[in-house]
């Protein structure tokens, strides 16, 4: 069972897909916001095929109190919109610190500035996606 994780910022959407058996994620692409949410939809829907995708988890920023915020309300609002768009199944996931341990990982690595803003949106799908995969196996 293949399954994509999103990490969805304002500007960008990091995607992130498993394994056919599910165990380890994988970056796929970042997808460039701009439009309206039906084209990022579109884009993802696509990618959905692309992969033979059957489930859909989206990074929810939390604050660190465990409380929503306002970027964690809209991207309610964008899993509601997956939903009524896409058939399939659409989780959300705990992403607290997600973009800052990508952070660190690509600073550690010695990655330069401008190439770390191409590919800290897909890190962070990545290790919302394996953290989720991760917690499936564990609860086994």
């Amino acid at each position: 069972m293949r399954i994509m994780g999103l990490d969805v910022g304002e500007k960008t959407i990091g995607v992130a897909v498993s394994d056919p058996l599910g165990c380890i994620a994988q970056g796929v692409k970042t997808i460039l916001r701009g439009g309206p949410v039906l084209d990022d939809i579109k884009n993802i829907k696509e990618l959905t095929r692309q992969y033979d995708i059957e489930l859909i988890v989206v990074g929810l920023p939390r604050n660190m109190n465990g409380a929503l915020g306002e970027q964690g309300n809209k991207i309610l609002k964008f899993v509601e919109k997956l939903k009524d768009n896409l058939n399939l199944d659409v989780e959300i996931w705990d992403e607290r610190l997600s973009t800052v341990a990508a952070e660190k990982m690509l600073l550690s690595a010695n990655v330069s500035r401008r190439r770390r803003k191409k590919v800290i949106d897909k890190l962070a799908a990545v290790i919302i996606l394996q953290n989720y995969l991760d917690s499936r196996y564990n609860s086994r």
